[in-house]
């Protein structure tokens, strides 16, 4: 059956402030590397001032695992919706325009509430890791309320953010959103987002999982800690029990990704990354784009790399949006 929307996507709604700072750096403020981190905003504003200095020139945008991937799919040429939770002052304002402007839809009964939009920041050390602390705000209090089953009905997928799993309404909206999507045939993604969320809350993802999704990205270490497994070879074997299909992202080592028969090693074009920030995102972007478009899972795959490898080699989760489009130029010629 033809849906409407491509893509229908769950997740936190945060303004991002990227800085760039050295190791000593995260030593000296007790800061955990490559890893996002939940803090207050108080703990957030004395990070910020402490790394005044460092901060990055750059516009700001909407952030947030899924919502990166959410514009990215957009900008590529999916028809996206998007279901998060901003409150009524400028950051949120800002934010609903630049999801709108990339040519995402939002639910229409939304009226944004009081509060405070969430915001994360981002450093980057010079090994082009990323390292982020978040204050969540009124992302954290994301529920079904913010569901639409329509527009959950009328497309192909639902991708959900594993960092959901923090908030008890967050993941309960991303459980009935799994849940929608099954009863109307609509395939369900999941990424597991982060080590940290493997690590501390992975009954909490089993629960979002439920019974298993269509779909699953992770990044290497993400598959292994959560599968519980020693080696990738047996995470790839154990995420079968979670999952019909899934893609594996490895750095420079490209992706492995599996579509449900065979398991497929797709290489990466050596790059020299810049900001690893937003590169798993961009990559299930891609790959769902693809996947719309008809292609395989190593063609997706491969166009994915190619897009990660884009961002991570510039500042910031994004790209501009002529960029978006030579890269299906290049790709697709």
């Amino acid at each position: 059956m033809s849906k409407y929307h491509h893509i229908y996507g769950i997740g936190a709604a945060l303004v991002d402030t990227e800085i760039t700072l050295t190791d000593e750096d995260l030593t000296r403020m007790a800061v955990a590397k490559g890893v996002m981190t939940l803090v207050d905003e108080a703990r957030q504003h004395t990070l910020i001032n402490y790394l005044q200095d460092h901060l990055v020139a750059s516009h700001r945008a909407s952030g947030g695992s899924a919502a990166n991937t959410i514009i990215a799919a957009s900008y590529f040429g999916c028809r996206s919706f998007y279901s998060c939770k901003v409150a009524n002052d400028d950051n949120g304002h800002f934010y609903l325009h630049d999801l709108h402007a990339a040519g995402v839809k939002t639910p229409a009964h939304i009226t944004p509430p009081a509060g405070i939009t969430g915001k994360c920041l981002v450093m980057i050390t010079p090994d082009a890791e990323r390292t982020m602390n978040t204050f969540l705000g009124i992302s954290e209090t994301l529920s079904v309320a913010e569901l639409d089953v329509q527009a959950i009905a009328e497309s192909e997928w639902a991708y959900i953010e594993g960092y959901l799993v923090t908030s008890p309404t967050g993941r309960t909206a991303a459980i009935e959103l799994r849940k929608q999507a099954e009863a109307n045939q609509t395939r369900t993604a999941l990424s597991l987002s982060d080590p940290a969320m493997v690590q501390f809350f992975r009954e909490g993802l089993l629960d979002m999982i439920g019974a298993g999704v269509d779909l699953i990205f992770c990044n290497r270490d993400e598959a292994i800690g959560f599968t519980q497994t020693h080696t990738l070879e047996q995470a790839c074997e154990a995420l079968k029990q979670y999952t019909k299909q899934f893609a594996i992202t490895c750095g420079s080592d490209g992706a492995l990704v599996f579509d449900g028969e065979k398991l497929v090693q797709v290489t990466a074009q050596p790059i020299t990354p810049v900001d690893t920030n937003g590169a798993g995102d961009m990559f299930a972007g891609a790959f769902l784009y693809a996947l719309t478009e008809g292609k395989d899972f190593a063609t997706a795959a491969a166009f994915a790399n190619l897009a990660a490898g884009k961002v991570v080699s510039q500042f910031g989760p994004r790209l501009r949006p002529e960029q978006y489009a030579e890269l299906k130029r290049v790709f697709f010629a």
